[in-house]
């Protein structure tokens, strides 16, 4: 949910609220969804700001041609179960429907299209706020509320959920001519259709789910693609049960609980070999040439020294966490991430962050939304019994 493209709105005053959500995917209204069950009031206790202009989250904006049985599997969101759609429909409606359907089913307190800007502590809480720490002094881990800047106004918060994805950083790696390569480049958040490619020699950088289906659907629409990975592509026959997830999680959660940024969801996952895959490899469609070296201006040369006539490069090379409007709050490590205990930010007490880290699945996402709501709960209930408030949470 980005800062940079438009500034705020001014001129009317702060909404003030209890908990401000930010983001509408699978995490932000899971989260939604529990703080209401928990005695929250919808838009008088907690708001939901997304940017999108509709329901759906970071699916919306997915190819067409993503259809739902391609796509990683969408996991039920709390209280309402998904069915079974149709396979053969694309995935952005499918769950573009879904959301829109459940979050009218909870009456989910959602406002859009509304960009965050920042996020920044309202104010220091001193002596003077009666504000102390176990020594006497003035607590100076807890900044008080949280302000929240849009482009459609400001609200000033008690707790922040932030569960703004990754959609919205694409991560373009830097390789050597780049920047002279004549060519088109595109990244996978900017993929439309493998049939706009016909006839040209595609090259796809990237070791995850998405290169590989672009590789089958661009051989598929007659084009010519090459597939670069840095590693040699990581199938893997173990089926995706719970155990699974639970490794994946504890190495996910290590990295972040350690302040470094989560890696990539293949390497911590694998690609699974479906028979879809076993197909591409038998056939010398899902080969990789190898680590790609540089680009010229017409052509891409890889580590082993061979080079290849390149008309496009698509750039299948993930995303970053979408965080750029908690810069104000300094949350970052030495090694480039933020230090998490759980959903809690360590540096900033009412801050909670979901979609990041493990909780970037579709199945962390509803968990960490639940985990989340109780976390949330248990620090308002904290500031009421501070300031002597009675409170409805459960």
């Amino acid at each position: 949910m980005g800062g940079t493209a438009r500034e705020e709105t001014g001129g009317s005053p702060p909404e003030r609220v209890r908990v401000v959500i930010i983001g509408a995917g699978q995490a932000g209204l899971s989260s939604a969804y529990h703080l209401l069950r928990r005695g929250l009031h919808a838009y008088r206790d907690v708001v939901v700001l997304d940017a999108n202009r509709a329901p759906g989250g970071a699916w919306l904006h997915r190819w067409p041609a993503l259809t739902f049985d391609a796509a990683h599997a969408l996991h039920d969101l709390p209280g309402f179960p998904l069915g079974a759609p149709d396979p053969e429909e694309p995935a952005s409606d499918v769950v573009s429907r879904y959301y829109g359907a459940y979050e009218r089913e909870f009456d989910l307190p959602v406002v859009r299209p509304v960009s965050v800007v920042r996020v920044e502590r309202e104010h220091a809480r001193g002596p003077e706020d009666g504000q102390q720490c176990d020594d006497g002094g003035p607590d100076e881990s807890d900044g008080g509320p949280l302000r929240v800047t849009t482009t459609a106004g400001t609200w000033i918060a008690d707790v922040v959920i932030s569960a703004t994805g990754t959609w919205d950083r694409p991560y373009w790696p830097y390789y050597r001519g780049r920047d002279v390569f004549a060519g088109r480049q595109l990244h996978t958040h900017d993929y439309r259709s493998a049939t706009e490619f016909e006839g040209q020699r595609v090259l796809v950088v990237g070791g995850g789910t998405s290169a590989v289906q672009f590789m089958l659907q661009l051989h598929e629409a007659g084009a010519l693609p090459l597939w670069s990975t840095r590693r040699p592509p990581s199938f893997t026959r173990r089926p995706f049960d719970p155990e699974w997830g639970r490794e994946v999680e504890a190495a996910v959660n290590a990295r972040t609980s350690a302040g470094l940024p989560p890696e990539s969801v293949v390497s911590a996952t694998g690609l699974s070999l479906t028979a879809q895959y076993q197909a591409g490899i038998d056939a010398g469609i899902l080969v990789s040439r190898g680590a790609l070296a540089e680009l010229r201006e017409h052509s891409a040369v890889f580590t082993d020294g061979s080079e290849e006539p390149v008309d496009v490069v698509l750039w299948a090379t993930g995303f970053r966490a979408a965080l750029d409007h908690l810069a104000p709050l300094h949350l970052r490590e030495p090694g480039g991430g933020i230090l998490m205990d759980g959903v809690h930010v360590v540096k900033e007490s009412r801050l909670l962050l979901v979609g990041y880290g493990a909780s970037a699945s579709t199945l962390g996402a509803s968990r960490a939304g639940r985990a989340a709501a109780g976390a949330a709960v248990r620090t308002l209930r904290g500031i009421a019994s501070h300031d002597g408030v009675a409170g409805n949470l459960a």
